[in-house]
């Protein structure tokens, strides 16, 4: 059965930026041996970004699911979420981030490049996370093993950087990130 419209609205409004749900995880080795600090999803979100405040749940009980308002509500609201800021005051920070990963591209069945988001199922299923909860990984060493919804962890340079994909936009991109496994 397909959820709502408005339903999707109320959880995209109401979604609290996501925490990791594979936990917190000891240091991993770093690209070129640097140390890398355990990084928290939420650090990735500016302070002051609040897209509850924007999409204030005024009138959402009037919109009729499958209206022209809700279908018009939905689409600012995915906007508003695929251009979420990123943090300044994390660019080019040394981070690993545990999360989920949500494969973009393989090489001889190894998998050079994903998505990492921070719960189980975002980006396969709708709505995706906004993307300043998404990092797009490109890793140093193409893995094998890896597959969708695995957890991970990534050690790398964050940066801004947006990727605009059908499963998702991201905010965020780690070049040549060393991955493991918690």
């Amino acid at each position: 059965m397909k959820a709502s419209i408005v339903a999707c609205i109320v959880v995209m409004a109401l979604s609290p930026p996501a925490e990791s749900a594979a936990g917190a995880t000891p240091a991993a080795s770093a690209p070129s041996g640097a140390a890398a600090r355990e990084g928290r999803w939420s650090e990735l979100v500016p302070p002051d970004w609040n897209p509850r405040r924007q999409f204030a749940l005024a009138g959402l009980g009037a919109v009729r699911d499958g209206s022209p308002e809700a279908m018009q509500m939905l689409e600012e609201m995915r906007a508003a979420l695929n251009n979420a800021p990123t943090n300044p005051a994390i660019e080019g920070a040394l981070l690993q981030l545990t999360g989920y990963v949500v494969p973009l591209d393989e090489v001889n069945g190894q998998l050079t490049e994903f998505l990492l988001v921070p719960y189980f199922g975002a980006c396969i299923h709708v709505p995706p996370p906004p993307s300043n909860q998404i990092v797009h990984v490109i890793i140093d060493r193409p893995s094998k093993g890896i597959r969708s919804m695995d957890v991970v962890r990534v050690s790398g340079r964050l940066q801004s950087s947006r990727l605009d994909t059908d499963l998702g936009s991201s905010g965020y991109e780690m070049r040549g990130a060393a991955v493991d496994r918690p």
